[in-house]
């Protein structure tokens, strides 16, 4: 819509098509001209300002979550880190502190606060501390989540409820515990850390993708609804990332996977999402898939050729099934 009004209508429409020698293809060279021009102008537009500002990380102790930290914490944010672990959470603001010791950028000290994001009284208690102590929160990273392995046959429903507790129920908890105050100063910006199995469901993982995928409509629907009070909505959706969410993953019946998933170990450097999730927020980015080849070519199969899909997926399953078959023979 914004390209076509760019264009001026069907009036503009029909100008160019007259200056280019007429024909649909034509149309189309000159609509992807004006779309790359919008594109460009909108990268013109200042930056959002992290320098100062109060930047709330879930998470924060380990993963994205630390990395994350680390980049917010060079650009000059006042952070404030959240996990369940006060220990771990210490040894991040510690290796912060060092690492602003040694650079040459003016930094802040980060403030710590410690909550389990999966029990919705202590995330209520836990968004009133964050507040006291800066009086506001600029930028929320929901970034804190739980994975699953397992065939959806033997799991138990307690798991599939922890999943989404962690995954969506707490992110949300706590972006409503937060919202008001930035509504009511017109300002602010919430991102959260989804998935590309919020795009699409893979086999053996229904807990996560289920979780991913209710988060992505909520945070979606959220940015229509506080684009009026002038706050900003970021859903950043990574492929495979090289952190420990796999062996931490909770597997049928709740106990821990405790396995490096190949994939897991071929996946993104997490300093490289971590900056990408500071260029979100500076260009205030709606939406941001960070997926590889295979996985944005299975996206899109999912929306263009979704039968083909479905068998693709099936194929995977099976597959999956006898390697776990397989295993337990094994094992025996």
């Amino acid at each position: 819509a914004a390209c076509w009004s760019l264009a001026g209508g069907a009036g503009g429409a029909a100008a160019l098509e007259r200056v280019m020698g007429g024909g649909p293809l034509s149309l189309v060279l000159g609509g992807l001209g004006v779309l790359l021009l919008f594109r460009m102008v909108r990268r013109l537009r200042p930056g959002a300002r992290v320098r100062d500002s109060v930047v709330v990380i879930t998470g924060a102790s380990s993963g994205l979550g630390r990395e994350c930290a680390r980049v917010f914490h060079a650009a000059g944010a006042r952070l404030v880190l959240c996990g369940r672990h006060a220990g771990r959470l210490q040894e991040t603001v510690e290796e912060l502190n060092e690492a602003a010791g040694r650079g040459h950028t003016q930094t802040h000290p980060p403030s710590t606060v410690t909550f389990d994001l999966s029990e919705a009284g202590a995330v209520e208690r836990a968004a009133e501390e964050i507040l006291r102590l800066h009086g506001n929160v600029d930028v929320l990273i929901n970034n804190a989540g739980i994975s699953y392995r397992g065939n959806i046959l033997e799991t138990d429903l307690s798991v599939q409820r922890a999943v989404m507790d962690t995954n969506y129920f707490g992110p949300v908890a706590l972006t409503q515990a937060l919202l008001p105050s930035m509504v009511r100063r017109r300002s602010g910006h919430v991102v959260v850390i989804s998935s590309i199995q919020g795009r699409i469901a893979i086999p053996h993982r229904s807990a996560y993708a289920a979780s991913k995928h209710a988060t992505q409509a909520y945070f979606d629907c959220l940015r229509a609804e506080v684009e009026r009070y002038g706050l900003e909505v970021s859903v950043v959706s990574p492929g495979y990332i090289r952190t420990n969410l796999s062996r931490n993953a909770l597997t049928g019946d709740g106990s821990q996977y405790g396995v490096l998933d190949r994939t897991t170990a071929m996946g993104r450097d997490p300093a490289d999402v971590a900056r990408a999730v500071l260029e979100a927020v500076r260009r205030r980015s709606k939406d941001v898939l960070l997926a590889g080849l295979l996985a944005t070519v299975a996206l899109y199969l999912r929306t263009l050729c979704p039968a083909l899909f479905f068998k693709v997926m099936a194929m995977r399953a099976r597959h999956l099934n006898l390697k776990h078959n397989l295993s337990e023979i094994v094992n025996k």
